[in-house]
């Protein structure tokens, strides 16, 4: 069993995801303050409904996220065997895929949303869809990046 840890691959991808987080944080407010202009009143209600999606959607996000992150804290053990590396390989091929699999769905979903005669109607869908899709992988990173630091934590302590 591999004793020593090196933690600079992981280090770097965290901060490549704080990065990622703060481009989608403004990409979040630009939208909004255009959703606000154009929605009035169903704004806020966009902005409830998508709180109540987040709500749902964050146990299996986090869940996905920790999974993810315990693995590549894993791959930063020194020593590994092949079998280990190869075990590793496809865990992280299976999670790429789930997380491509998440980014169709939206593409999909914005591609097929429904559309109205009212423009109101069809511009409170998309303000559903894009701020559930940021803020799912907001929630995603922001995961990730504190559970890949406990992790690291835990891993350099023990």
């Amino acid at each position: 069993m591999p004793t020593g840890f090196d933690f600079k691959k992981l280090r770097l991808l965290i901060k490549i995801y704080a990065v990622v987080q703060v481009g989608l944080i403004a990409l979040l407010l630009y939208i909004a303050l255009l959703f606000q202009a154009n929605l009035g009143q169903l704004f806020w209600k966009s902005i409830i409904v998508t709180l109540v999606i987040q709500l749902v959607n964050f146990y299996p996000v986090n869940i996905f996220a920790t999974r993810e992150a315990r693995r590549e804290v894993a791959s930063c053990a020194a020593g590994l065997t092949p079998e280990e590396l190869k075990a590793l390989r496809q865990q992280r091929l299976v999670g790429d895929v789930m997380k491509m699999a998440v980014f169709s769905f939206f593409i999909i979903f914005v591609y097929k949303a429904p559309v109205t005669p009212n423009i109101q109607a069809n511009r409170f869908y998309q303000s559903l869809i894009f701020f559930n899709f940021i803020l799912t992988y907001l929630s995603y990173f922001q995961c990730f990046n504190f559970a890949a630091k406990k992790e690291m934590k835990a891993k350099s302590e023990g």
